[in-house]
């Protein structure tokens, strides 16, 4: 029969396991340069595995692709804003993203998750360096919140502007998002005639 642990070691052991959790849970900061992706990890591929096929605006998704680095953000999270990316490219292609990425040609926020599509819109492959890149996740997460909230693709663009723009040194070369077209005045009204 194998010895009782002491009422130390089972504290010790409850404590390691909820530092390694607490750890594992917080959030990249934004520092002020550029970013790194996350450190190899064998368990992101699983983590991929386990991850529901996404349903997409033009018929299924392909699977996300294996990569040999953690994913920046939960799962769910990523997930969700590929999903976004795959539905709403009118929203994405008009916010920049800050974490670099222009240097691997990128024009927009939509370019970390969409490598191609078809000719119709449905995406062919995915880009695999939105998976590791918490800059990018939060940057396409926090469009997809405002834009789902009903603010417009300008608007969204503007707050993600004003919220990463300072903080750091480049973004990607992104077009501005089409103007919508004022509606004509209308003509002025023909004056009537005085009556006698």
């Amino acid at each position: 029969m194998a010895p009782m642990a002491s009422a130390l070691h089972t504290l010790t052991t409850r404590a390691a396991c909820a530092v390694t959790v607490a750890v594992l849970t917080i959030p990249l900061p934004a520092f002020a340069a550029q970013h790194e992706h996350g450190a190899p990890a064998a368990a992101s591929n699983a983590a991929l595995a386990k991850v529901a096929p996404l349903k997409g605006a033009v018929g299924p998704l392909p699977p996300l692709p294996r990569v040999p680095f953690a994913p920046a953000r939960p799962m769910p999270v990523v997930q969700e804003v590929f999903e976004f990316a795959a539905r709403h490219p009118e929203v994405l292609s008009y916010v920049p993203c800050y974490c670099g990425c222009e240097q691997l040609g990128h024009q927009g926020n939509h370019d970390c998750f969409v490598k191609s599509r078809t000719a119709s819109g449905g995406v062919t492959e995915w880009e695999a360096h939105g998976i590791g890149c918490a800059i990018c996740l939060d940057v396409g997460r926090e469009a997809m919140l405002l834009f789902n909230s009903g603010a417009s693709v300008t608007a969204s663009r503007a707050a993600i502007e004003k919220r990463y723009g300072g903080n750091f040194p480049s973004s990607t070369p992104t077009p501005r998002p089409p103007t919508t077209p004022t509606a004509k005045p209308a003509a002025p009204a023909k004056k009537a005639a005085p009556s006698r």
